[in-house]
């Protein structure tokens, strides 16, 4: 039997071939990404019964890809393997020695002894893959609508102060572009009467489903006169809002848009359904944490889930002394924190009628004088041992 160990780079891997005893039969050698380095690749291993033969590579963010689907195209057994469980594994070594090609050597090793225990990539991974690439990307897009909130607050205390209490950008920031975009500055609300400006605020309001266009309508001409304003109304200032507008907007829809694929491609797994259901779990959460976590059978325990999480807190004991103040490692995928934490304030928000072990543990700790985000992730803690539990059962 022999084990392939490849260290993945951006734009090239090293290859480096071993018998299961650990005799190395290839010298490391380096692969390009590109469709001859591919080709080489495959000619060189295709003297080896494919029975026999087994890949493994770290999960490094996306540059494994363009080495692992060719492989899986030609139905090798591949392993993916979290890129910390192997720099563990490397960082063993007495002598501290760190190339490409030493590496691939160690991964290979690793292959060998864990030949058994190691999984095989299976085709239900590739819809794990995109759900991962697309959470990403919407954490990106959602950092632009951050930076574009911000930047369009500044703006409207600059131009017309106060008109987002009125409207309550929270929770209506669609109607919100809308009125601000058209009605930017307090001398073009009050260019019109006020039952013309009324009417036309109540207008765009039913246009996106609202039904307090009226009252919002009437509080905006009422405040228009009193405002000072820092910017002129002229055509520089206007070009920059609308231009932050239109940005805000397409960052709007694109993570929408993302957020719509990515529960259709959720709905193919076992767990989407169970995962919908737990409270706290909504649309634009469930499918994210899905993605975040991937396949539940790589955990072996609750625990190692929570420590992937990074929110674990290992003993930190010497001699006499054994801490009793410890922190989360925050040691793990920080996407995952972000979307566990974001399903414990919907949660606490929403305040389940029905009894809710989860809410009532995040209840409990703040009740004991825990600060709220602390009793937070003490709530996706329990929250992630619970989703690990009903999950397994349906890959049993």
């Amino acid at each position: 039997m022999y084990a392939v160990g490849i260290d993945v780079s951006k734009g090239k891997s090293t290859v480096a071939i071993i018998s299961i005893d650990g005799k190395l039969l290839v010298k490391p050698f380096e692969v390009i990404h590109n469709n001859k380095g591919i080709e080489e690749l495959l000619k060189q291993i295709e003297k080896y019964p494919k029975e026999e033969i087994r890949f493994l590579m770290e999960a490094t963010s996306h540059y494994h890809y363009p080495i692992l689907q060719p492989l899986i195209n030609k139905n090798y057994w591949v392993c993916v393997e979290n890129a910390l469980t192997i720099k563990k594994y490397c960082d063993t070594d007495l002598r501290k020695v760190k190339n490409d090609k030493k590496d691939s050597i160690k991964i290979a090793n690793y292959l060998a002894e864990k030949w058994y225990k190691l999984r095989r990539f299976e085709p239900q991974e590739t819809i794990r893959m995109e759900l991962q690439f697309l959470s990403r990307e919407y954490n990106k897009y959602i950092n632009i609508r951050t930076k574009l909130k911000i930047q369009l607050g500044e703006l409207i205390d600059k131009t017309f102060p106060g008109i987002k209490k009125i409207i309550n950008a929270e929770t209506r920031c669609e109607l919100l572009l809308n009125i601000y975009e058209k009605y930017w500055n307090p001398s073009l609300v009050l260019e019109k009467e006020q039952k013309e400006f009324v009417k036309d605020i109540d207008n765009i309001a039913k246009k996106l489903g609202h039904k307090v266009g009226i009252t919002i309508g009437i509080e905006i001409y009422e405040l228009a006169p009193t405002v000072i304003t820092s910017r002129p109304n002229n055509c520089i200032t206007q070009l920059v809002i609308t231009n932050c507008i239109q940005l805000l907007k397409q960052a709007i829809e694109a993570s929408n848009d993302i957020i719509t694929e990515m529960n259709k491609l959720s709905r193919g797994l076992k767990e989407f359904k169970i995962v919908k259901e737990m409270k706290g779990v909504g649309e634009k959460t469930c499918s994210r944490l899905i993605a975040e976590i991937g396949d539940i059978r790589k955990f072996k325990n609750a625990n190692s889930l929570i420590a992937f999480c990074g929110i674990d807190t290992p003993p930190y004991q010497s001699g006499s002394f054994n801490a009793t103040q410890k922190h989360i490692t925050k040691r793990g995928n920080r996407n995952l924190r972000k979307v566990g934490y974001e399903i414990m304030k919907n949660l606490k928000s929403s305040k389940p009628q029905k009894d809710n072990a989860v809410y009532e543990y995040i209840v409990k700790k703040e009740n004991e004088g825990k600060n709220k985000t602390v009793a937070k992730i003490a709530g996706l803690n329990k929250f992630l041992r619970i989703y690990y539990t009903r999950v397994k059962e349906i890959y049993e």
